[in-house]
């Protein structure tokens, strides 16, 4: 069986769902394509095929569809199905010429399965699997379901119309998804982010006074990290010894935003930003940390949050999103409300007044949880059943 997934972009390191994905499917016997817009060289785990390219000159772009197109002759009977496809749908001459430029590397392909590895990623392609004679599978994972229907009303019209399976890392997503127009009779498996656990370093909770906490995000408004800063600076103000470690990068606008918050509660010496680090140095600060704090407004799942449990440490997260299936409250970690400083902060306290025989009882249970459900070799095999019973 040949599986094509369309992406943004070849995996980086942090993108362990692609990945382990891509080496469960080969170890299962099957051949893996990405289709991406952009190829990262170090990436070398199966066969990539690379849209066409969109000029900024006219005669540029032109020149380019000539070569494009040209190439497609080969593929003469395919091409016409996607367009007879698109006529149905009432696309314009114009919007299926563009359609027949972009898609052209997934036009030429021989697939049984052709899987959008985000649901954006299928808006503009609905008709593409049919038209090569594929199955068409979607994933959902986080912004695909919580902001891009929000600013697109109506988007996903026709990837519901043509989609024969879907795919959630959240029963929270797929109910986001019912809610935008997906029907309850398409085919779906929920398969949840998971963490290869023997490679990762053994963490468990120090022996310190002082409260050292970790946030592994990207610097953007939906992660909530003002909620985190300001529960630290309560934290401090009540005479805690703490420090916060904020590892991921994000646009020069929101560093600015969250260096000011910190400015301005005159944290300067306890909120340290590590911008994006490598996955194993990101590992090693984890490691070292007390506790891992997840402050989002909204979360599909969080593999961050799997792994700082699969490391033994205390976790605490917001009540939102995709979090409450990842965390098991006052078992495995803790929730609190969204948004809610005085709730983090308090939580936080309460986690410093356990005992260490206390804390070491919520670390485990988080270990041998993330090791029941969550292990990589249990999400290879939901994977390739995905396939096998879609088929």
């Amino acid at each position: 069986m040949h599986i094509g997934i369309v992406l943004s972009q070849t995996p980086g390191y942090s993108e362990t769902f692609f990945t382990s994905k891509i080496k469960g499917l080969q170890a299962a016997g099957f051949k893996v394509t990405l289709f991406v817009q952009k190829h990262r060289p170090e990436f070398t785990l199966c066969p990539v095929e690379v849209a066409p390219k969109v000029r900024s000159l006219m005669p540029l772009q032109l020149l380019a569809m000539g070569v494009v197109f040209t190439s497609l002759l080969l593929h003469l009977g395919t091409v016409k199905r996607f367009i007879k496809l698109e006529r149905n749908e009432g696309t314009t001459t114009a919007e299926i010429l563009k359609k027949v430029y972009l898609n052209a590397h997934i036009l030429k392909a021989k697939l049984d399965w052709l899987h959008f590895g985000f649901a954006t990623m299928a808006v503009g392609s609905e008709c593409v699997a049919k038209a090569i004679g594929a199955k068409m599978g979607v994933s959902f994972r986080g912004f695909d379901m919580n902001i891009f229907p929000l600013k697109h009303p109506g988007i996903y019209s026709l990837v519901w119309k043509h989609v024969d399976k879907v795919h959630s890392i959240s029963t929270y997503l797929y109910n986001k998804a019912k809610s935008y127009g997906l029907s309850a009779e398409t085919p779906y498996e929920i398969i949840t982010p998971a963490v290869a656990i023997d490679s990762l370093p053994s963490g468990g909770i120090p022996n310190s006074n002082t409260l050292e906490i970790v946030t592994i995000a990207r610097l953007n408004w939906i992660k909530g990290l003002h909620t985190a800063i300001a529960a630290v600076k309560l934290l401090r103000d009540a005479g805690h010894e703490v420090t916060y470690y904020i590892i991921g990068d994000g646009e020069p606008k929101e560093k600015e935003r969250y260096t000011f918050h910190v400015h301005e509660a005159g944290l300067q010496d306890v909120v340290f930003f590590y911008g994006k680090l490598t996955h194993r140095e990101t590992l090693e600060k984890l490691q070292h940390a007390s506790v891992y704090v997840q402050p989002s407004l909204n979360e599909g799942f969080c593999n961050a949050v799997l792994e700082a449990q699969a490391m033994g440490k205390l976790v605490l997260a917001s009540d939102v999103g995709g979090l409450p299936e990842n965390i098991v409250h006052n078992e495995t970690g803790w929730l609190f409300p969204v948004e809610n400083e005085v709730a983090l902060a308090t939580q936080l306290e309460y986690v410093l007044s356990l005992s260490a025989a206390e804390k070491k009882t919520v670390s485990e249970a988080a270990k041998q949880r993330v090791k029941k459900y969550f292990a990589i070799e249990q999400q290879q095999k939901s994977i390739v059943s995905f396939y096998k019973t879609g088929t």
